[in-house]
This record gives structure tokens, C-alpha cells and sequence, in this order.
């Protein structure tokens, strides 16, 4: 699994990054159509797994939380968007001849929008970065774009150490229940590749490469946690991989797990400590 997840990330990061040479629109339109397939495998999931749902209005929900980041990239509307989006996922439970199937689609439909949905925060990233002073490495790139970039190779920093530690030290397994080929080993071996990565990346934005001390460990884990998380949801519906998109790699969820967590502890760190 870790060996997938390190290679497939060759697969995933080089669209990311030309997206984002192109520019913050062209990322948002990649993240959209991104959200758009990962909306329609976790609502597969979802049905595999027993909980009944409304997978056409929560994928559009998803997307549309992840356009509105685009168009609203300070979030301010955000709150407002779920909200409706969540009293008419009610509305539409109503319909529903058992109220334990429309309790559970309602939960199950929101719960759906709002795990894709976090790919948002990749936006909401980029939307708070900070200046990045004209004689910093990667001025070129601008603050937007540069703490994206950051982002990406933290978490593909994370698998690929993860992999590499795991498959020739690792021993001690943790949390065989959700993912068996997971080790402690690996674990510490992507925290230390992606505290490294993240140092370099800071102090070429002109940021103290200290700050790593606090976000590689931070990043780590929560793309590890994105891992998990998508891993319990393949558990619940006795599936191997989300999908078969990407031909001998799985779905675009199984790509985009760690993303979904980590997007959003980096936009918190930068506007916490950073700005």
C-alpha cells in the first residue's frame, strides 16, 4: 500500500504542479474536477458500506464548497453555503419512507459534500499566505502558489518517506484493524522527510526553517490521518481501492486522502503563527 501511495503520487503531484504554474484558476478547476470523481467514489463507498445517501446533490455540494473557495477564497461564505446545503440535504431526507434511512442519508450526504469538500482548504491556503520578501528562493512563484507547492511536496515528502523507512525497518505495526502495512517506523521515517522538506521550503519562502519544528510534524500526520480516514471508509465497505480511475493505483480519493487533512492544518498554521 505505502509502495502504491509513494508511486502514484508521480501520477498525481506533476498535474498539480503544472495547474499551479499556471495559476491559482487553473488549480481551482483541476481541484474541482478533482472533487467532482472523489464526490462520486465516496458516495460509493458509502453505499457499499450500508448508509443510504443522496450522491448526485452531496458531489455538486462538494464542488460547489470548493468553487466558492476560488470565488471567495477568504471563506467568508463558506458557512452560509454548508448551511444551505445542509437544510435542503434535510429537506430531501424528507422524502424517505423509513425516518432511520432519511436520518442517516441526511448525515451520510453531508458528511460525503464535507470530506471532499476539505479539499477547499488547498485554495484557503494559498488565499492566506504570506508575503514572500523579493530576495527568497521562490519569490518567483509569489505567495500563493509558493505555499501550495509547499503543501504538495510536504505531504508526497510524508508517503514516500513513510514507504521508504517502512519497507526496510519497519517492524511495529499500529492500527492493523484500518491499515495492516502501516508501522511505527514509518511513521517517524515521513515525519522526518517531511520536517525536512518543509524547512527547505520554508526558508526559501522567507520563512524561519524553525517553523518545521512545528508544521513537518504537524503536515505528517495529518496526511497520515487523511490516509487512515479514507482507509476506515474502504474497511466499512469492504473495498481495496475507492475506485479504478487510475489504472493499477486505485481511485482519485485513495490519491487526494491525505490532501483532504493536511490542507486544512497548513491553512490553520499559517494563519495562527504566520501571519
Amino acid at each position: 500500500m505505502l509502495r502504491t501511495r509513494a508511486l502514484s503520487a508521480l501520477v498525481l503531484v506533476p498535474p498539480l504542479l503544472v495547474a499551479l504554474l499556471l495559476g491559482i484558476p487553473a488549480l481551482a478547476a483541476v481541484l474541482a474536477v478533482v472533487a467532482w470523481l472523489g464526490g462520486v467514489e465516496v458516495f460509493r463507498l458509502l453505499r457499499a458500506a450500508g448508509y443510504p445517501s443522496m450522491p448526485l446533490f452531496g458531489t455538486v455540494l462538494a464542488v460547489a464548497l470548493v468553487l466558492e473557495a476560488a470565488v471567495h477564497p477568504a471563506g467568508d461564505k463558506a458557512f452560509a453555503l454548508l448551511g444551505v446545503g445542509g437544510m435542503l440535504a434535510g429537506v430531501g431526507a424528507l422524502v424517505r419512507s423509513d425516518p432511520r434511512d432519511g436520518l442517516v442519508a441526511w448525515f451520510a450526504t453531508l458528511f460525503g459534500a464535507v470530506y471532499v469538500g476539505l479539499l477547499a482548504f488547498v485554495l484557503h491556503v494559498a488565499a492566506t499566505a504570506p508575503a514572500v520578501p523579493d530576495d527568497a528562493a521562490l519569490a518567483v512563484l509569489g505567495p500563493e502558489r509558493g505555499w501550495v507547492l509547499l503543501l504538495v511536496l510536504g505531504v508526497w515528502s510524508y508517503d514516500t518517506g513513510a514507504y521508504l523507512v517502512g519497507r526496510q525497518l519497519g517492524r511495529h505495526r499500529f492500527l492493523t484493524h484500518i491499515s495492516p502495512s502501516k508501522t511505527v517506523e514509518g511513521l517517524v521515517g515521513g515525519l522526518v522527510a517531511t520536517t525536512v522538506v518543509t524547512a527547505l521550503l520554508l526558508a526559501a519562502l522567507g520563512q524561519s526553517a524553525l517553523g518545521a519544528i512545528v508544521l513537518g510534524p504537524l503536515l505528517g500526520l495529518s496526511a497520515q490521518a487523511g490516509d487512515l480516514a479514507e482507509s476506515m471508509l474502504k474497511r466499512a465497505a469492504g473495498a481495496k481501492d475507492s475506485g479504478t480511475l487510475i489504472p493499477g493505483h486505485g481511485g482519485i480519493l485513495d490519491r487526494i486522502d491525505s490532501f483532504l487533512f493536511a490542507g486544512p492544518v497548513v491553512a490553520l498554521y499559517v494563519l495562527a503563527l504566520v501571519r
